[in-house]
């Protein structure tokens, strides 16, 4: 059984539609795979749709954003029921201050000698619906020429230290994992090891986010991180009852080195996720 439970899809940041990123994953000979956009659950209706007429198992979740520390941290949540409110209120907070912050990133740009238009930013979603965000002034940015890759543009303009970064609404670490929780979801940390996450996420926070607040899981097995990271994860994870999954954190053609199935979860860690989104009143794939 192959399991991969971190993608997404045209409506935050990747370029794939939902149906095609399934159709991507049946071709990829994955059994599941979880659409965890940034801060929406929209695609994720048509993804089950599509995982049911070609017999992949889609696992609904989305990828909220937080803060921890003054740094941006990312939460993984699996089956929060679509219809909790609150939640939803919170993913279109976040959703808005995102794009409210984009003018003051262009006129950042601009006033470097890189100017970049909101026409040809909003030009580099893939669809309608997309919640445009960093990743598509990034791509602005590549198809004009500044750079060659979102990575360049990130590493260049757009990263926290970056000349054009501009700070944005997210929700308290804490509250995430708690409100979470009352849709329903499993919360597992995504990726603690990479960027200036793991600068925050030290094994006491880890340590405090499980035993406080519940924290169920912890990405382990990611592409940016290396063996040691991994090991180290693993370890910390089993020491607190932490389920330890692995995900490519697929992109489409958005991210390169994130290829879909390139890193999975074990079976065993998938159907302790289900329980404990279950034992919650979440939202399980059928026939799981």
């Amino acid at each position: 059984m192959r399991i991969d439970l971190h993608t997404h899809s045209y409506l935050s940041d990747g370029t794939d539609t939902p149906t095609k990123l399934v159709l991507n994953a049946q071709a990829a000979v994955l059994d599941v795979v979880a659409l965890t956009d940034h801060d929406t659950l929209d695609g994720v209706h048509e993804a089950r749709e599509a995982g049911r007429r070609v017999g992949v198992q889609v696992l609904p979740g989305v990828e909220l954003s937080a803060k921890y520390g003054g740094r941006e941290v990312h939460l993984l949540g699996y089956g929060p029921r679509p219809d909790y409110e609150d939640l939803n209120a919170e993913l279109a907070r976040i959703r808005q201050g995102r794009r409210n912050r984009l003018p003051a990133m262009l006129e950042r740009l601009a006033a470097i000698g890189v100017p970049v238009s909101m026409t040809e930013v909003a030009a580099q979603a893939a669809g309608p619906g997309t919640s445009l965000g960093r990743p598509h002034v990034a791509d602005a940015l590549v198809a004009k020429g500044y750079v060659v890759n979102r990575n360049e543009a990130f590493d260049r303009y757009l990263d926290r230290r970056g000349p054009a970064y501009v700070s944005r609404p997210t929700i308290e670490l804490t509250a995430g994992i708690d409100l979470l929780h009352q849709a329903g979801a499993a919360v597992v940390l995504a990726h603690p090891g990479i960027r200036e996450m793991h600068e925050v996420l030290t094994g006491e926070v880890i340590e405090m986010l499980a035993r406080r607040h519940g924290l169920d899981g912890i990405e382990v097995d990611y592409p940016l991180h290396d063996i040691a990271t991994r090991d180290l994860y693993h370890r910390l994870g089993a020491r607190l009852d932490l389920v330890r999954t692995g995900s490519s954190d697929y992109h489409g053609t958005g991210k390169t080195g994130h290829d879909l199935g390139s890193v999975t979860t074990r079976p065993s860690a998938y159907r302790e996720l289900l329980s404990r989104i279950a034992a919650r009143g979440g939202a399980v794939p059928a026939g799981r």
